[in-house]
């Protein structure tokens, strides 16, 4: 069973590994992909002021122009630190009353099942080395249409995947970036919470926090899950409970306690 996540745009400063020219990024395959991306993004970060449209940079944001044209060299950390915000802080145990950081087990574990879909460097294992970057899934780069590239280029590799069943919990805009082929075993999640009157509402902001409580929860189990019985199993043992509706190829994440927190 694969995890699929969404990349955050907060993302942690500095890094101690070598730089992404010196690494080799997984799914080699993307590796054209990559490059034109890089190569658009670069282009338009070297006319700072259309590169702030574009990119939708606020004035604390202007340094990311050339936080853009240094990733070649930038020191890079493995994905899953990389990221941060409310899904990736759930991940690590911040503000859940968990035991907090990471074990070595739980990592391996991340590097075996988890995957993150970024707009710059398409899909990675959890612990692949990244630089910090800046480009959203809704950036239109001059001269290049991400989602053309990004499709073509992902649906090689999904199929590489084909074999397990595939969890996505992107959000809506990378899922449309790179859909999974419709004849592989995958299910989209939803995040919904349980009223007082037993009515489901869809969550907004709080569905990150869940879907990285579940993959906490994923990490962290005494057994990985091979089934969607395992991953309820293990959801309701993080408060949570996981519902199939196969007619639209989804998973229901139900939450309560996203809001009783927040009272």
């Amino acid at each position: 069973m694969l995890f699929l996540l969404p990349p955050s745009e907060t993302k942690a400063a500095g890094g101690d590994a070598p730089s992404i020219a010196q690494l080799a990024l997984t799914f080699g395959g993307l590796n054209p992909a990559r490059d034109k991306v890089y190569a658009a993004l670069e282009k338009l970060c070297k006319k700072p002021k259309v590169a702030a449209q574009v990119l939708k940079l606020s004035p604390k944001q202007i340094p990311d122009i050339q936080l853009n044209l240094g990733l070649q060299t930038a020191p890079t950390m493995r994905a899953l630190e990389r990221y941060t915000g409310t899904l990736y802080d759930a991940i690590h145990g911040g503000a859940t009353g968990s035991d907090g950081q990471l074990s070595e087990a739980a990592w391996l574990r991340a590097k075996e099942q988890v995957l993150i879909q970024s707009s710059l460097f398409g899909l990675i294992p959890a612990t692949d080395h990244i630089p910090a970057y800046r480009l959203g899934a809704g950036t239109s780069l001059p001269g290049l249409n991400l989602k053309q590239v990004w499709s073509a280029a992902h649906e090689p590799i999904f199929r590489r995947l084909a074999g397990g069943l595939i969890v996505d919990l992107r959000s809506k805009a990378y899922v449309d970036l790179a859909p999974i082929p419709a004849d592989l075993a995958s299910f989209w999640v939803e995040v919904v919470s349980r009223e007082s009157d037993g009515q489901l509402r869809a969550l907004n902001h709080f569905n990150k926090r869940a879907k990285g409580l579940l993959i906490r929860a994923v990490l962290t189990a005494a057994k990985s899950p091979e089934t969607l019985d395992d991953l309820a199993a293990i959801a309701a043992g993080a408060g949570m409970e996981l519902k199939l509706d196969a007619s639209a190829n989804r998973l229901i994440l139900i939450t309560d306690q996203i809001k009783k927190t927040q009272r």
